[in-house]
Formats: C-alpha cells, structure tokens, sequence
C-alpha cells in the first residue's frame, strides 16, 4: 500500500526490532507503552500520538537517498546480528555517546538523518507547542472577559530528539514542507518496473511450467491414450 521500497524497508525495520527484542527481552519503545498506562491513571488527561506518520517519514527517507545508499542500508539492515546487552543500552542514555552515535550516522547518511531526526525534531516541537497552548476558560457571556489557564504536557521523546526540540522551541515552525510526499525518484520506478516484471514472468513461467507437465502427465495415463485411440478410429469405420 505504501510502496514497494517502503515496504521492504519496513520489513528490515521489523527485523531489526525483532533482533534487539530478542538480545534484551523486550520490546523498543517500552517508553511510550508505559506512558500510555500512565496517562489512563490521571483524570481528564488526553494521550496524543504526536510523531510523524510513519508512511511520511519512510517515504521522504528512501527518496533522499540514492541508489547506492538504499543497498547499502538495506544490507547492513539484512545482515544486523552483532550481540546487544543491557550495559549497551544505558551507555546510549549517556549524552556524550549518544551525539557521537548521532554524528556517525550524520556523516555516513547525512539525508537519512535529516529525514529521520531533524525534520521529526521540528514535527515533534510542533506538536508539543501545539498541545502547551493556553486552555480558554468557557465564559457566562460574550462581554465578560477571556480567561485562560496554563496546559500541563508531559512530551515523552527518544532521547536522540531532546536536543533538536530543544533548539527548535522558540523557532516559527511550520510542518506543511516536511509532511508533503515527494515523487519517486526514475531509479525508483524503474526498479518497481523490473521487479514487477521479474514477478510476474516467473509466475507465468511457472504456469506455463506447470500446464505443460500437467498436459504430459494427462497424456501417459493408459485411460487418457485409450480414450484418444478410440477417438482416432470412429473416423476410420
């Protein structure tokens, strides 16, 4: 539905979950699971998912990326087994590390980071500002004054976007450039166009595969060369 790049990314993205649940013996995004239980403690409060849709920020991700970069992800993604302890995971909290970790990645995919953390820094802000403003009082009638009272907002963000919110805060943000989908790339409908190609000539080739040892298979039963014997004589008498 998404796509056939975004798609497999997705599926790599789910093996790579799958692996570090399996190293730690749980789940990512643990964080967000126990907020949620948090939040439906607390009378009156409102849970909102405030990140970027995922089919957005996959889709804007694979097309700021060449070629090369796409293979070049997808196999270190297809090939992720080094071991992840505990120890690994509370080294990543320390901030030194964790921007070390953030400047690799800059460097390495440079518009795969601006796709996956900065433009989600200034979405996040965004939706957090919008949920910090003031909440209007409801009013006995038009002429009395507007009463406001301040919001309360508990924003729980991975650890790597604190930075960006942070810098972005008193920024004017707006979200419409960063939300837009742009069209595929000529590498990418041209691989959509060979990989469907490849698909359905090995489907047709395999009916045609099949149909044909189907036919031979009919044909060597003694009741089938019997039957098209008799057929072969009624002509002749």
């Amino acid at each position: 539905q998404n796509g056939v790049m975004s798609g497999l990314m997705q599926m790599l993205l789910l093996k790579v979950s799958a692996h570090i649940t399996e190293q730690l013996g749980m789940a990512p995004g643990g964080e967000f699971r126990e907020a949620f239980k948090e939040a439906s403690k607390v009378p009156f409060c409102k849970f909102h998912l405030g990140d970027r849709p995922i089919p957005v920020t996959f889709k804007r991700a694979i097309a700021a990326l060449s070629f090369w970069q796409k293979v070049k992800l997808a196999w270190g993604l297809c090939f992720l087994s080094d071991p992840i302890s505990k120890d690994d995971v509370e080294k990543c909290k320390q901030k030194d590390l964790l921007e070390q970790m953030m400047a690799e990645m800059i460097g390495e995919f440079p518009d795969l980071h601006r796709t996956i953390v900065s433009e989600r820094d200034i979405y996040l802000t965004y939706m957090l500002k919008q949920a910090a403003k003031q909440i209007e009082l409801p009013r006995a009638s038009e002429n009395e004054p507007r009463k406001y009272i301040p919001s309360v907002v508990v924003g729980v963000v991975g650890m790597g976007h604190v930075p960006g919110i942070e810098k972005n805060w008193n920024s004017d943000l707006k979200i419409q450039e960063i939300m837009s989908v742009p069209p595929p790339s000529t590498s990418s409908r041209i691989f959509k166009f060979v990989l469907k190609a490849t698909v359905f000539g090995l489907l047709g080739y395999s009916c045609y595969r099949i149909g044909h040892r189907t036919v031979q298979l009919v044909l060597s039963m003694p009741a089938t060369q019997s039957y098209l014997q008799r057929l072969t004589e009624v002509p002749q008498q």
